[in-house]
Order: structure tokens, then sequence, then C-alpha cells
């Protein structure tokens, strides 16, 4: 059988990657999953200079998923190029770079000082609900999303995918937004603005307010938004969004995401990953697909 998925000119050996955030850069996973066995990694954000990150407690459990308000705290690209890059290129595995900032020119900087990083695709997030400025700003507004896809892929040497937000009235229009500047792959969904008050100390949860929302309480949102998106664009799509299973993988597939990435759920079962590339051979065994391209976006 023949996993492999061509994303925005890079193959992968299957379609299964790790969402932002949730997976590191591999290194803490190393113990429980066999990254040879991930089509890819993406890392945690990186930013131009280290990020601390917003004020605890900044993680809560709710129903049916998790709440984060981290802030994208990062140790910054000059670590990142130093340490995890060389950790990660011990691995049959591409590498995706989730990239974070907070101006257009924060942005710019790390694209530019990847270039020459043994790295496959930079992942762009517009779309984190849980920084001040830059992120949400980008992700909600059609031109300023453009405008930011524009500018990163000038200096951009590899493929450029854009993580779109939930937080919109449309996701189409965004969708049709980066891919007009010149996105080479979308990923969505990235997680949904929500709050949760602590009724005995009548205070929010998190420092924060807000957090993100994210696990398989969102799931059917992430897969109507990738279905819309993909019926909408060209450009190959990344599902994401509350895949804690291989049938909710598949689902994605089934609707026109090229791959998906799973995020929350590594934190209650680090080797999920490992099961869902497995749940997907024997789909398509027991289905009788050759390939798994011939299941992306067949149902319509």
């Amino acid at each position: 059988m023949n996993m492999k998925v061509n994303i925005a000119g890079v193959e992968w050996s299957n379609p299964v990657t790790v969402a932002s955030g949730t997976f590191g850069s591999g290194a803490e996973f190393a113990d429980y999953v066999n990254l040879n066995r991930l089509g890819a990694v993406t890392t945690k954000g990186v930013a131009n200079i280290p990020w601390a990150g917003n004020p605890t407690p900044r993680v809560a459990e709710t129903y049916g998923g998790m709440m984060n308000a981290v802030g994208l705290q990062n140790p910054g690209i000059d670590l990142f190029c130093e340490r995890d890059i060389p950790f990660l290129r011990q691995y049959d595995t591409k590498i995706i770079v989730n990239v974070c900032g907070k101006s257009t020119e924060d942005y710019c900087e790390v694209v530019e000082r990847l270039a020459n990083e043994d790295v496959d695709l930079l992942e762009i997030n517009i779309s984190c609900p849980n920084v001040k400025e830059g992120g949400i700003a980008f992700g909600q507004n059609p031109k300023a999303a453009e405008e930011i896809t524009k500018a990163v892929k000038k200096y951009a040497k590899q493929p450029v995918i854009m993580k779109l937000s939930p937080n919109v009235t449309s996701i189409v229009e965004m969708a049709k937004a980066v891919e007009a500047g010149g996105a080479d792959a979308i990923s969505l969904i990235n997680t949904l603005t929500g709050m949760k008050v602590d009724i005995n100390r009548k205070a929010f949860v998190l420092a924060n307010k807000t957090g993100g929302v994210s696990g398989p309480a969102i799931h059917p949102i992430a897969v109507r938004m990738v279905y819309e998106t993909a019926n909408a664009v060209d450009v190959p799509i990344i599902g994401m969004g509350g895949i804690a299973t291989a049938e909710d993988a598949i689902e994605m597939l089934l609707v026109g995401a090229s791959a998906v990435s799973v995020g929350t759920a590594n934190f209650y079962d680090p080797a999920v990953s490992m099961k869902i590339v497995e749940g997907i051979e024997n789909y398509m065994k027991q289905q009788g697909f050759e390939r798994v391209v011939d299941m992306i976006g067949i149902v319509k």
C-alpha cells in the first residue's frame, strides 16, 4: 500500500503529522513515538527572539478537550537552529517549522533565518488567539492575511503553509486570501476562542481570561471547515482539530485534506499518532484503497 502524499512538492511517507505546540520539537516524544513513522514533525512555534509566553495558570481541562493560553512560549530561533533541527534531522521524517511573530517584520526575520536551514516546510501561525498583538489580527482580516503571506513568501526558500483561525465569519474567504497571497498549502483549524470560570473562586480559570479550545469537542467544526476550504482553493490542505482516532483522521482525508495533524490527543496518549498511521493503513486494506491519495476528497 502506498501511503505517500505530496504537500507543495514535498513528499511525505504518510499523511500524518503533529500539531504545533503539542509535540515540542520532537525530543520529548522520541521515547514514545518512532519519529521515522511520522510523515512530518511540526515544531512548536518559533519566534525571532525568546518569548516567555502568558502568565500561569494557562492550561485547563474542558468537557471533550482542553483550553490553553500558553502564548507561544519558545526559546527563539537561535537555540532552535542550534538544538532542534539537528535533533530532528536524525530521523527519516519531514520537518515543518511553525513560525510565530508579533509583526510582519518578526515573521519575515524568522523565515529569512530559516532559508538556509535544512527544514522542509514552514507553517506560518497567523491564528493564535492568545497573543495580544500580531497573530489573530492577521488571522481574522483577509487583506492582512494576504499581505503577510506575500511578505513571507518574498523571504521563504521552503514552501509556505498558512495556518488559519476558525474564529472568523468565513473560513473560505480567509483561505482564498492566503492562496491569493501565494500560500503553497493551508493548515486548519487552529483553536477556537473560549473561556472557563471557577465558580468556587468566582474567577477565570486561565490568567489570560480566554484561551484556545482544542480536542474532540471541536472536531465536527474542523471537518466542516476543511470540507468548505478544500472545495474552494487549489492548494493542499492539512486538516486538524480534535483528531484523536484513525476514524477522525480518515474523515478529514475523505472531505479533502491531503494530510492530517494530531494535537491535543498527544497529551493523554503520546503514542496516538502511531495508532492513527496504523489505523489509516488498516482502513485502506479493508476498503481496497491501493493509495492513500485515492481517498482524498471523495466525499462531496
